[in-house]
């Protein structure tokens, strides 16, 4: 490994190294390949599920450890194995979903697990269909009633930043809240559980601190992975939140903005 090289490169996803057509081009897979080629540690740092990060382990020939579900689940792309969970419980889930129903009827809700999730009967993602996604109908009683990694609530009209802030000051005293699908999509995971406390702990493991990680994103749950890590980099496309935090800018995701840096930093 170089001596200028971080040792340390963690990435979120969507919309900073998957194209806006769901694809990561072969220019990135043999950019992101450098990292540990070199010697360094490579992370996948997404509010994606485990169950939606095959297709990810594949493109990258398996490479890297992801941290998933917004620092909630920690997994091995070499194996496809969960290592990690930090769950919210259910009186928790149960409390949550009563105070944030007060904000607002149109409200849905569904909980994410490791392996699939529950979701009210009345969840609708527009073009998703939430069973597509390994989703089961529950009614409100079983939706609340086991733990989970994240707690979802979505609202067909919202402005995601408003609806963040008024959830903010509704339950973040028991959990934490972000968004970063750009619609009226809350994720919610237990208090303290962010992007940049399960990437602290990983690097803690390895006897590495802050300084030694370069880290890329583009929406509002990367913010605390960006604002922790030594050196940041937000792409063309991000969040006026995220390209406001970030030490370094980079092009847009389509145009391959992160394997841009990975190929000054790993020559």
């Amino acid at each position: 490994m170089s001596q200028s090289s971080p040792r340390v490169i963690a990435t979120d996803l969507d919309g900073t190294i998957v194209r806006s057509d769901g694809t990561i081009s072969n220019r990135t897979v043999d950019a992101l390949a450098r990292v540990e080629r070199a010697g360094s540690m490579l992370v996948m740092v997404t509010g994606r599920p485990p169950r939606w990060m095959k297709d990810i382990a594949t493109a990258v020939d398996h490479h890297g450890v992801a941290i998933c579900a917004n620092g909630a689940v920690v997994y091995d792309l070499h194996t496809e194995t969960v290592l990690q969970t930090r769950e919210i419980q259910p009186d928790v889930i149960a409390e949550a979903v009563g105070r944030l129903r007060g904000i607002s009827p149109e409200l849905q809700f569904a909980v994410e697990h490791p392996t699939g999730f529950y979701f009210e009967n009345r969840y609708i993602l527009g073009r998703w269909d939430a069973e597509d996604f390994g989703g089961v109908a529950v009614g409100a009683e079983e939706l609340v009633s086991r733990p989970g990694t994240k707690l979802l609530a979505f609202h067909p009209d919202a402005d995601p930043d408003t609806l963040s802030e008024k959830a903010v000051q509704a339950v973040g005293d028991i959990v934490t809240v972000t968004h970063s699908s750009g619609r009226g999509l809350l994720e919610m995971s237990a208090l303290g559980v962010t992007k940049a406390s399960a990437l602290a702990a990983l690097c803690t493991e390895h006897g590495l601190v802050s300084d030694d990680v370069t880290a890329f994103g583009d929406m509002p749950n990367d913010l605390p992975m960006l604002t922790w890590a030594g050196t940041s980099y937000a792409v063309g496309n991000a969040h006026p939140l995220v390209l406001a935090a970030v030490t370094h800018k980079t092009s847009r995701n389509d145009d391959d903005g992160v394997a841009e840096v990975l190929e000054r930093l790993f020559p």
